[in-house]
């Protein structure tokens, strides 16, 4: 629980947590407190002798989370294709364990691609984050690149976005754009906040266009970039100080347990 000075000599200074968690300097972090740019548990405080618990209140800054456990990994993949999301393939096929043999902590990935997508996935030691950003209850928007057969016309990206029905229910894409049509073959940007088994494979076989090939180029705030296939890397203060945020707003909703399911 939050403490402050008059109250009682728990936790530890506001300014030293902060600094600590590489916001900014003790001396810079309080002016932030001075000027009402931090809150803790929601409550924006202005006492520069307020005292937290780093393993139970939650911080921001300027509306941005801020992760105060510096034992916590958050980490960028571009799977490959071939490589499933599982840190374990009971069936021997390459799996995560390769991405993540290098780092101390271990690693889980949030949410799965199927074996033959490619794109980005995140591999975190946070249970709770992964859980919140994972489970299908809580739509984190990803935006996909599918590469499908045939010319994809004006009026299948309508369709996409207004909506069409599949074996298990009515679904339409945020956003569908026509990205190129060249050789028989089409790119399509999907934006989708849908949690629901393959969904862009079934989406677009559903319209007569189906995925060659796809690439998760977007998971909620984090974009892969130029990242390359294979590759890791760590997020920066920013991103994750954005899908902490995320997390945290969903965090107050509750969902009920079960499998992550692939999602594209």
């Amino acid at each position: 629980m939050m403490e402050d000075a008059s109250s009682a000599p728990e936790g530890v200074r506001l300014q030293k947590v902060l600094a600590a968690a590489g916001v900014a300097s003790r001396r810079v972090v309080e002016q932030y407190i001075v000027e009402g740019r931090i809150r803790v548990n929601g409550r924006t405080v202005t006492e520069l002798g307020t005292r937290i618990d780093p393993e139970t209140d939650l911080v921001d800054v300027d509306g941005t989370a801020v992760q105060l456990d510096v034992s916590k990994r958050y980490v960028m993949l571009n799977k490959p294709t071939g490589v499933v999301s599982s840190m374990r393939d009971e069936s021997g096929r390459p799996d995560l364990r390769r991405f993540t043999k290098d780092y101390e902590e271990r690693l889980y990935n949030v949410g799965r691609l199927d074996a033959e997508t490619s794109g980005l996935l995140v591999l975190t030691n946070d249970g709770e984050l992964a859980h919140v950003l994972a489970h299908p209850s809580f739509g984190v928007t990803k935006v996909y690149i599918a590469k499908v057969d045939g010319p994809v016309t004006a009026q299948t990206i309508s369709k996409l976005t207004k909506g069409i029905e599949l074996e298990d229910g009515p679904i339409a894409a945020d956003k569908a754009r026509l990205l190129d049509t060249s050789r028989g073959s089409s790119l399509v940007e999907l934006t989708l906040h849908s949690g629901r088994n393959r969904i862009v494979r079934r989406m677009m076989a559903a319209v007569g266009h189906p995925v060659t090939e796809l690439v998760r180029r977007q998971f909620g705030p984090l974009h892969l970039g130029t990242l390359p296939a294979g590759r890791t890397r760590e997020l920066s203060k920013i991103e994750l100080g954005a899908l902490l945020t995320l997390a945290r707003r969903y965090s107050g909703v509750a969902a009920a347990p079960g499998e992550q399911q692939e999602n594209e």
